[in-house]
């Protein structure tokens, strides 16, 4: 017959194992069951480490309320960096040659770095507004759905495709150089070479604080369950921003 000491062992070495240590009670049994003393131990090094490689070994179930979780962290992850990029690469633009090298840059769904990180979660993004710059742009947005800057729309619109949506709020006066009153914020130069490239142009007359529109994602099951795993388990490291100056 086995020893029983063995046997408890082996019994609250799994629960030890996902809590990413050895509880004094299984270092006890362990102790008990070959006869060594605590000065005769040598104790591991790195424990923390090897805890959470043996948990991300532990086979986890996806719930759906995982997945709407995944999608927010996902979309506000995706919508933050472009945000930021936006912001930086105007800034450059603007300095460099004012709203007529400045204007061509206005498309942070487009970049490079964006374009990557959104085929890394499966996405699809875009900006919309009921009075866009480009008709393209064009979406209807429900004021429900609009009430503050922290206000998010998640949903799941089949079994493989998530939505996320949340406000873009102007919050960067250097924003108001396009998109603000005409004659007061934009020269009436640089609203002339707007209008040349967007002759249906309706982004103006907005102030600081003010809503302009929406990013809306689509995201791909697939995409929004990796990145899950992947920040659950701590193998999620927010993309470094590009070196833009």
């Amino acid at each position: 017959m086995s020893n029983p000491l063995f046997r408890l062992f082996n019994l609250l070495r799994p629960a030890a194992n996902r809590a990413g240590r050895c509880s004094s009670l299984v270092l006890a049994v362990a102790l008990a069951a070959t006869g060594c003393r605590p000065d005769q131990i040598e104790h591991l090094k790195d424990s923390k480490r090897i805890g959470i490689e043996a948990e991300n070994w532990e086979v986890k179930r996806i719930m759906p309320k995982d997945l709407l979780h995944a999608t927010r962290w996902a979309g506000d992850s995706l919508s933050a960096t472009a945000d930021t990029l936006l912001r930086r690469t105007l800034a450059r633009e603007l300095a460099a040659g004012g709203v007529a090298r400045a204007a061509a840059f206005c498309k942070p769904e487009t970049y490079r770095f964006v374009d990557s990180l959104a085929g890394v979660l499966k996405a699809t993004p875009r900006r919309v507004s009921e009075r866009p710059r480009n008709p393209a742009h064009r979406g209807v947005l429900p004021a429900g759905e609009m009430r503050t800057d922290t206000t998010r729309t998640i949903s799941r619109e089949s079994q493989e495709v998530f939505f996320y949506q949340r406000p873009i709020v102007l919050n960067n006066a250097l924003c108001l150089r396009c998109h603000g009153e005409v004659g007061k914020d934009i020269a009436p130069a640089d609203y002339a070479l707007i209008q040349k490239r967007y002759p249906q142009d309706q982004a103006t007359g907005y102030r600081l604080g003010q809503q302009m529109g929406a990013w809306q994602m689509s995201l791909r099951r697939d995409g929004v369950a990796e990145f899950w795993t992947m920040k659950t388990r701590k193998k999620w490291k927010e993309h470094k921003m590009p070196k833009l100056f």
